[in-house]
């Protein structure tokens, strides 16, 4: 019976290192299998970094030490396609998220997300709250010049540590950059007590404004990267949360940005003469929403000036999810029929329509985002 009992023992111990070494070599194999299918870039692959304000946020201030009025990581934003909140300010994906898509990319990853190492993809650094001065809503965000240089100093050397400095240098100057930035520059001016205009004129203000942007773009450009993608800014003064109590848009905020939009195109005019091999696409966000506010049901929508989420009249009052102060808010049955998602910020469907014009772009020459991804 002891020498039977052994036998078993020793038989059921041969089995256990068996099933050991079964299960190590094959989780080895499907480990190494997928670490060569992460690292492996086609021929013909355009990276997609991504620089903004909340428009783009992917997640970023998830990461950071601010506060809930920069920050989309609760319900009930994100219901809509990832069923959970992931920090974007929507009810699921964002312009950008479309846009990778489309490019035959996979979604691109905040910056600040941890374990996230990997940038042959591209990155997306935009933090909600953000602009183009240092000083709008400064120690809450990641600013314009924060987020440049977390690119230039991380992914362009990890890029070319990781592939060679020709290498990483030939997809820095495939890759495809992405700006929306300027809203919060404009929109510090009436939510919080600026002292700017009292030693700035409006025009001056917006020439800080423009210049800032200008500065981020040569930095980009000066580190190898050459095709760029614009949007100019919406007309934020007809948000939910900026709307007068009888529906009329707040003017005054909506001239800053109607003159800062002029000038991005002068400017994105004047970088192409002046910067060899510089190529842009400029999308204008500011008619299509218009539109879209004006004329909800031409889209398939209902509802192009009251919110989804949030509460008071056209639900402006930022307070969806409950969580910015006032508990108390609204949330719509069906986001898919509204241009707004909350007090400032647009339903999925929205985002999805505008990345579908600005992938194909129009009659313009400055305006597929498409033919940046497929000029290799």
């Amino acid at each position: 019976m002891a020498t039977q009992s052994t036998w078993r023992g020793q038989l059921i111990e041969l089995l256990l290192i068996f099933f050991f070494f079964f299960f190590f070599f094959n989780f080895i194999s499907i480990y190494c299998f997928a670490e060569v299918e992460f690292n492996v870039v086609p021929e013909k692959h355009a990276a997609f970094f991504i620089f903004g304000d909340s428009f783009l946020d992917a997640g970023n201030n998830n990461y950071i030490n601010t506060t809930t009025l920069d920050q989309a990581n609760f319900w009930p934003y994100g219901q809509t396609h990832f069923r959970l909140p992931t920090g974007r300010f929507s009810d699921g994906r964002l312009v950008s998220d479309f846009i990778a898509e489309f490019a035959k990319l996979p979604l691109i990853p905040p910056f600040l997300q941890p374990g996230f190492h990997h940038y042959h993809n591209g990155a997306n650094f935009a933090s909600a709250g953000a602009g183009a001065l240092s000083e709008t809503f400064h120690g809450s965000v990641i600013e314009l010049k924060a987020q440049i240089k977390y690119f230039r100093e991380v992914v362009v050397t990890w890029l070319k540590r990781k592939s060679g400095k020709a290498e990483g240098g030939l997809m820095v100057s495939k890759a495809v950059y992405l700006f929306s930035i300027g809203t919060n520059d404009y929109m510090s001016l009436f939510l919080t007590n600026s002292t700017f205009l009292k030693s700035h004129s409006k025009s001056q203000y917006i020439e800080l404004v423009i210049g800032n942007l200008s500065t981020s773009i040569k930095e980009v450009y000066d580190s190898g990267g050459r095709k760029f993608g614009f949007l100019n800014l919406p007309p934020i003064g007809c948000s939910p949360g900026m709307r007068d109590e009888d529906g009329g848009c707040l003017e005054e905020l909506s001239a800053y940005t109607s003159v800062h939009n002029q000038r991005l195109a002068k400017l994105l005019q004047d970088l192409e003469k002046q910067l060899k091999g510089f190529k842009y696409s400029l999308y204008d966000f500011s008619s299509s929403l218009t539109h879209r506010m004006e004329n909800p049901f031409k889209y398939g929508l209902k509802e192009g000036k009251e919110a989804c989420c949030g509460t008071g009249r056209f639900r402006g009052v930022f307070s969806c999810g409950g969580r910015r102060g006032v508990k108390e808010f609204e949330l719509c049955r069906n986001p898919n029929e509204h241009v707004f998602w909350d007090s400032y910020h647009l339903t999925e469907n929205l985002h999805k329509q505008l990345a579908h014009e600005l992938w194909r772009g129009s009659s313009s020459r400055h305006s597929s985002l498409k033919y940046l991804f497929q000029t290799i």
